[in-house]
């Protein structure tokens, strides 16, 4: 039974090599998510507290919030690529991740080495990768290109080549940063017939992306995050509907202090000098 229970976690990372105050206080108002912590040598941010959640089989979440809030954080903690700083997480099946689909392609390469190469990377068995190579090689449509090194495609037949093999696999828990697609018109429909057939296969699907229009087309059940903290959960209507109110009041913020500061200004330079 594939499950993913995670408890309290937080996670801090350092930005080492920021040696000048004026470069952490770009940082700090560039809205990155994270808060960046006062009065330490290294700047520690944290990207993730308190985060808490369970899903089981059945369950499609969509991540959603500003950039930066931590959608993508929170999906490379879930894949293993970070460790929590605090908290813990329980993940039962089998992961796939698509966070970075051209991750292991290696350009001297031949596009069929680079199919087995990635397959063992997103943790195929090689009988697996045998049994489905004709299969992907032919979704390719690349042809004589397969026996030739990766290095001289463009970058549609690279993508189609990373689109193929890592929609093959067969995956308990889905990770998903943005839809993925292959870059190429020509290819759409056919592309997005297996991308819903690889979501399909899913038992778990998480999801981040700023189009409504796909959290709820994939999703039944979303989180808000800002700042790395958890501010909704719900049905995905129920979320979307808090994230629209909390962005127009943000930005109806924004403007009274945008026009604050211009009246401010205005009365300065019309007041007479005594």
């Amino acid at each position: 039974m594939s499950s993913i229970e995670v408890s309290h976690v937080y996670l801090d990372y350092p930005l080492v090599g920021i040696g000048s105050r004026s470069l952490k206080n770009r940082i700090l108002g560039a809205a990155t998510g994270g808060l960046i912590s006062a009065g330490t040598t290294v700047p520690i941010v944290s990207a993730l507290r308190d985060i808490n959640f369970f899903l089981e089989e059945g369950d499609r979440l969509g991540l959603v919030g500003h950039n930066g809030a931590g959608k993508s954080t929170l999906l490379k903690v879930l894949a293993g690529i970070y460790q929590p700083t605090l908290g813990s997480m329980r993940v039962k099946g089998r992961v796939v991740s698509t966070l970075n689909i051209s991750l292991g392609m290696e350009p001297e390469a031949t596009g069929f080495e680079n199919i087995i190469i990635r397959g063992l990377l997103l943790g195929m068995k090689r009988s697996e990768i045998q049994r489905k190579l004709d299969g992907i090689a032919a979704f390719t449509e690349l042809g004589e290109y397969l026996d030739l090194p990766v290095r001289i495609y463009s970058s549609g037949m690279a993508t189609r080549l990373a689109f193929a093999t890592v929609t093959a696999m067969d995956s308990d828990i889905l990770l998903m940063d943005e839809v993925i697609g292959t870059g190429d018109a020509a290819f759409t429909d056919k592309a997005e017939k297996r991308l819903n057939e690889f979501i399909n296969r899913s038992k778990i699907i998480v999801l981040a992306s700023h189009a409504d229009t796909i959290i709820r087309k994939l999703c039944n059940k979303a989180l808000l995050l800002e700042h790395g903290q958890i501010v909704a959960a719900g049905s995905v209507e129920e979320v979307i509907g808090i994230y629209q109110q909390r962005t127009e009041l943000a930005r109806g913020n924004e403007f009274l202090s945008s026009s604050s500061i211009q009246v401010n200004t205005h009365e300065r330079i019309a007041s007479p000098q005594i």
